[in-house]
């Protein structure tokens, strides 16, 4: 269900910024409709942004932006499913994935950084209007850009992504605590949320059938958390999250004002972000379509089958 905790940290001079281009080669014989995804790396100031794109270059931009601590690997089924009209593009952040995670002294970690990073990368690419699924960590990341280039965003496609205090339980009350009280006690309290249990946990809690769940999905997030430097990394992001909690009102006011066609797709189960984030959108959306499903965090593992024709339906809608 939604993404697992959100990421704060504790800001460091950026390393990040406009000025790098993107290492793109030439794709013989890629059509339009063709669902061939193609994995690819964008220089942005001196970091390796990874990132996973297929379909029609000319077609509407899907942008994709993944929660914690997965990456753009928590796509890799639904990219396929919609890249046969859209141009897809799935980013690492810094720190997850595939991207470089650059020591903490010399980069900042924080979803204002990231912000500009994706910005960057959409530029590099030619992206200048795109429909944004958001997902957990992808939410503050991707409503940040919206507030910088409303005018862009032509839908939103949320799961599990935040921006009410509705959607802030039980969870993330020791969270809180380290945002009032940002002490090594408080922060080493939260080293559990970057343990092997915890990021299980993520993809099983609330599913149905947990044997639709892939094992290499936890095997693999865990095998990154566990690099060295890794985890002071993601509490730092644990930390600057507090920085996206005084925006929300920011975000509810641009989708009033702006009003962008939404899908919300959210796993009901989640005890990261509760159902009740996703029945507040409906307060400043009464427009979107919202679909409650049966299963947790990372609602893409078991609910793709009825997740996908929402999305292609909904998009096809948008840009008929």
């Amino acid at each position: 269900m939604a993404s697992a905790h959100p990421s704060f940290g504790e800001p460091t001079a950026s390393d990040c910024g406009p000025g790098a281009s993107a290492h793109r080669l030439p794709i013989p014989g890629r059509a339009a409709g063709s669902s061939t995804v193609h994995y690819r790396t964008a220089a942005i100031n001196g970091v390796n942004v990874f990132y996973r794109e297929a379909g029609p270059t000319d077609g509407p931009v899907a942008l994709l932006l993944h929660g914690f601590p997965s990456s753009s690997h928590m796509f890799r089924d639904l990219i396929p499913k919609l890249a046969h009209r859209y141009h897809v593009i799935a980013p690492d952040y810094p720190g997850f994935g595939q991207s470089d995670a650059p020591d903490r002294s010399r980069f900042s970690y924080s979803f204002a950084n990231y912000a500009e990073m994706i910005d960057v990368l959409l530029d590099q690419l030619g992206a200048k209007r795109y429909a944004m699924y958001v997902m957990d960590y992808g939410a503050p990341v991707g409503y940040r850009l919206a507030l910088k280039h409303p005018e862009r965003v032509t839908a939103l496609i949320v799961q599990n992504g935040n921006a009410y205090e509705e959607g802030l339980r039980d969870a993330w009350e020791p969270i809180k605590a380290y945002w009032k009280e940002g002490t090594e006690e408080r922060r080493n309290a939260l080293s559990f949320l970057v343990s092997a249990a915890s990021t299980k946990f993520l993809y099983t809690d609330g599913v149905r059938d947990p044997t639709r769940i892939s094992p290499d999905n936890w095997v693999n997030d865990q095998a990154l958390l566990d690099r060295p430097g890794n985890k002071d990394i993601q509490l730092d992001l644990l930390y600057d999250h507090a920085t996206n909690v005084p925006l929300y009102p920011a975000f509810q006011a641009f989708f009033r004002e702006r009003k962008p066609p939404a899908l919300i797709l959210w796993g009901k189960n989640d005890k990261v972000f509760a159902e009740a984030g996703a029945h507040a959108y409906l307060r400043d959306l009464p427009e979107a379509e919202l679909h409650l499903l049966d299963t947790g965090h990372f609602a893409l593992e078991d609910q793709i089958d009825v997740m996908a024709p929402l999305i292609n339906d909904f998009l096809d809608q948008v840009n008929k």
